[in-house]
């Protein structure tokens, strides 16, 4: 049954568009699989209340982080940049404090807590995959296998001493029970503590058409006026924003006790501009929903016209973003003859729901298609500028965010 009260504050939603049925955005499938395969219903609603937008539909953790989950942020190398950068911020204000902690939640494969470890920083990784979490342990990286919430913050509190930060990347917005999330963060954090995450942002969604950021790990769909109502509930307060470039757009959060910090001029003005955009109005997520469906619509015409005319397509890129995309549209492989991907847990796989191939990325430089569906649009500068061979001899790139287009040699 859709849901019909908020998750933050308990007041009534609005449903504002289905996907219809789905599957696991990461589960991708081996042959034994794909008969016992779960779906659920992607729904998407909106608070007008606290402004949060979210899933109709939950999804249990469970289902989607496990000892086989397939996502390991280290095979970018973009993003083990933007880690690095990130840790050297965090590491940088802590500089000067004796002994400092630092506690990551949903800390992947030891990424970005990696240049903790490197610098001798009491850390702790707390990720709840457990194949992922192994990984960063072997490479030095002090990590639990766990999902975090306000009692195991009592834990950690109880075995580490109080936090100097909690960090966070693309993980918050995955999160159903955010409250005891926040209350845990709440308890962990020194007085002059600050929680920093960051993950995909509500304005870019909107503003970009990028649908595809909704699924079923994306509970939330996070604006500064939203997360401002949610920790305001708990005495905290957000006194930093800043934008950044990765995941298609994202929002980096500083966050630290109420009263205990003086907030950035960026929060008010980020707000105000949130205002422009009319993310607390409901008006602009049906406008939303009525561009997405145009660009459900190009986008199949432009793959049923590839096919029709005999050309060879292939997906690039097996994301969970490709889920949505392909099961909201209805690609199937008669569109794709396979998805190329560099990650090797997902590679002999299915895709979720339409079981497309998924091949790894020798596939497609063994013989270029004459297309490509760039699924992983969000690294397109760092694809675009490692396939100029692709292009070169003739090869194009379909891309559907912010509209469907075509991407060749010359406009690369």
């Amino acid at each position: 049954m859709l849901r019909s009260s908020c998750l933050i504050c308990a007041s009534s939603v609005e449903p504002f568009i289905s996907f219809g049925k789905m599957p696991i955005a990461n589960g991708f499938l081996t042959a034994a699989q794909l008969a016992d395969e779960y779906f659920y219903e992607l729904d998407v609603v909106f608070c007008p209340t606290c402004g949060m937008v979210q899933l109709g539909h939950l999804v249990e953790p469970e289902k989607m982080f496990h000892e086989n989950y397939a996502f390991f942020s280290s095979t970018s190398t973009r993003m083990a940049k933007h880690f690095e950068q990130f840790a050297d911020s965090v590491a940088a204000v802590l500089s000067p404090r004796s002994d400092p902690l630092v506690v990551e939640i949903g800390s992947n494969d030891g990424i970005m807590l990696r240049h903790f470890a490197e610098r001798g920083t009491r850390h702790l990784g707390v990720e709840p995959s457990k194949n992922v979490a192994e990984i960063a342990s072997s490479r030095g990286v002090r990590t639990i296998s766990r999902f975090f919430d306000e009692d195991l913050a009592r834990e950690i509190l109880e075995q580490h001493g109080p936090a100097d930060a909690v960090l966070g990347a693309n993980v918050m917005c995955h999160i159903a029970n955010i409250h005891s999330v926040v209350a845990g963060v709440k308890r962990l954090l020194k007085p002059e503590g600050v929680l920093v995450f960051e993950d995909p942002y509500l304005g870019d969604i909107v503003e970009l058409t990028s649908y595809d950021q909704i699924y079923d790990e994306h509970v939330f769909y996070f604006s500064v006026r939203s997360l401002s109502a949610l920790f305001a509930m708990h005495d905290l307060e957000i006194v930093d924003v800043q934008r950044q470039p990765v995941h298609g757009g994202s929002m980096r959060y500083v966050v630290g006790h109420e009263g205990a910090r003086v907030a950035s001029a960026r929060v008010v003005r980020q707000t105000a501009k949130e205002a422009e955009l009319g993310l607390g109005e409901a008006r602009t997520f049906v406008d939303l929903r009525e561009r997405i469906e145009r660009s459900r619509g190009m986008l199949r015409q432009a793959l049923d016209s590839l096919r029709a005319g005999g050309n060879r397509v292939v997906g690039y890129g097996a994301t969970s973003k490709s889920t949505t995309v392909i099961n909201y549209c209805g690609i199937t492989a008669e569109h794709l003859e396979f998805i190329s991907d560099t990650t090797p847990i997902k590679q002999g796989k299915r895709s979720p729901g339409a079981h497309i191939p998924v091949r790894p990325y020798a596939e497609f430089q063994r013989q270029y298609p004459d297309y490509a569906l760039l699924f992983a649009w969000n690294h397109s500068q760092e694809i675009l500028a490692k396939e100029g061979d692709f292009m070169r001899q003739g090869g194009r790139f379909l891309v559907y965010v912010p509209e469907v287009h075509l991407v060749d040699s010359d406009q690369a």
